[in-house]
């Protein structure tokens, strides 16, 4: 099954729920990304809002910082994220050394969604499971930077795949659901 056919799956994720990282840090356009998984679940479920996961390489991806410029910089990018999702930023970094469990976490996510390049940006949400305490992910759909976009323009096409994958999510992931 090829990769870009997936709407939806759901992934045991061998990542259990105590958390490693304090809180989510704001950008200087006040988005908060936060970087623990963990973290971003609770802030999933309190808001009903899916998780955004950036797989970035923020030292050395030129195509990872031409997304962050044109696209999550842009004022309709910041109102929609605010408003549409949790930001979780998964980083590989080739300069800086990031702490063991939070490599784990995103070598565990990266495996997870078998991704292959950067940037890649997924859509999801997490259900913890009661016994054993790990993540289940239910995937929604992916990105990355928009191809064939209009040039100073790239959110706009950016907002417009990332809405379309939001739209196939099943009403009781957004919590939508009349219960």
């Amino acid at each position: 099954m090829k990769l870009s056919h997936i709407i939806l799956f759901v992934f045991a994720l061998g990542i259990s729920v105590p958390s490693f990282a304090k809180k989510a840090a704001k950008s200087p356009e006040g988005l908060e990304w936060y970087t623990d998984l963990a973290k971003a679940h609770e802030k999933s479920k309190a808001t009903h809002r899916p998780i955004f996961g950036f797989f970035t390489g923020s030292d050395w991806c030129g195509w990872c910082h031409k997304l962050q410029n044109e696209v999550f910089s842009k004022p309709a990018f910041i109102k929609w994220a605010k408003e549409k999702v949790v930001l979780l930023e998964l980083d590989f970094p080739r300069q800086k050394q990031l702490p063991q469990e939070l490599q784990q976490q995103n070598a565990s996510l990266q495996q997870a969604f078998r991704v292959q390049g950067y940037p890649t940006v997924w859509l999801f949400f997490t259900e913890q499971d009661p016994e054993t305490k790990k993540l289940n992910i239910s995937a929604l759909g992916s990105t990355g930077y928009p191809q064939g976009a209009t040039a100073g323009k790239e959110e706009v096409k950016f907002l417009a795949d990332a809405n379309a994958i939001l739209a196939k999510a099943p009403a009781a992931s957004t919590g939508k659901a009349k219960k």
